[in-house]
């Protein structure tokens, strides 16, 4: 293993392992003996500083496989090796991908994933984004996640397209389709913001939760969800400010983003 990346986390079982790893890049200074005027005044070789933007400017998932298989979203691979089969899995309930396209327009997500198994591991791209490893106990336990949130998923789990039935949800910026996880197994989800300022909030059935779109992340399946204007009426809505919003109510949670919007 390569010294210049690190494993930060880990989650599997069942001959699934997804392990999430950060790059630790280092800063250099890079001398010359070529003296600048003002270098040369001064007695002094100069030096040209290069820094990387942060510390640790990238992550990277790898997948290893010991007889089991895992789905990953298309495009996310960057090498494999191994005895590995790959094949092609379309999503339940998600329709061809014309039809999903059209249904669903300004999607991030495929109405497809990338499925590996055997024996062996698979690395995806390098991101400066930011990644989710957990898991779910099943059989009931179920997650809807934003709209281009899905990374990668035991292909235990039961991966399909949840459908948002109501007329505002065609208009919401977040798309009327949303990848929904059901089962047992290990997930990795991919979010905006580090882990550490992602916000959980749980609802006991009394409260009502009502949060903006964008800042939205992922929720427990199993909450009534609504989504619509702020307020009720065309002109209201306008003077509100607001664009459509997420109604939560029922038992349930529901992770946030709120620093989405500070880059």
């Amino acid at each position: 293993m390569s010294d210049y990346r690190v494993k930060i986390d880990e989650q599997g079982a069942g001959g699934v392992r997804f392990e999430l790893y950060q790059f630790a890049r280092k800063s250099h200074a890079l001398s010359t003996a070529v003296h600048t005027l003002g270098a040369a005044a001064a007695g002094a070789s100069p030096s040209i500083h290069l820094h990387p933007p942060h510390g640790a400017t990238a992550r990277q998932v790898r997948i290893v496989l010991e007889g089991g298989a895992a789905l990953l979203e298309p495009g996310a691979l960057q090498y494999a090796h191994g005895r590995l089969q790959v094949d092609m899995q379309k999503n339940a309930g998600a329709g061809g991908f014309l039809k999903r396209a059209m249904t669903s327009a300004g999607t991030g997500e495929s109405a497809f994933a990338t499925r590996y198994s055997g024996h062996g591991e698979v690395w995806t791209e390098a991101t400066a984004k930011h990644f989710i490893l957990a898991a779910m106990d099943g059989p009931g336990d179920a997650l809807i996640l934003d709209d281009g949130a899905f990374y990668a998923c035991d292909a235990n789990i039961e991966l399909s397209t949840h459908i948002h039935r109501s007329v505002q949800g065609l208009l919401s910026g977040n798309g009327l389709m949303q990848p929904k996880l059901a089962g047992r197994g290990a997930f990795v989800v991919e979010a905006p913001v580090p882990v550490d300022e992602i916000e959980v909030i749980e609802l006991d059935g009394q409260d009502e939760l009502i949060v903006d779109g964008d800042l939205m992340l992922m929720f427990s399946a199993g909450l009534q969800v609504e989504l619509r204007p702020l307020v009720r009426g065309l002109r209201n809505a306008m003077r509100s400010g607001e664009g459509l919003v997420y109604v939560f109510r029922g038992k349930g949670t529901v992770w946030l983003t709120p620093t989405v919007r500070l880059g």
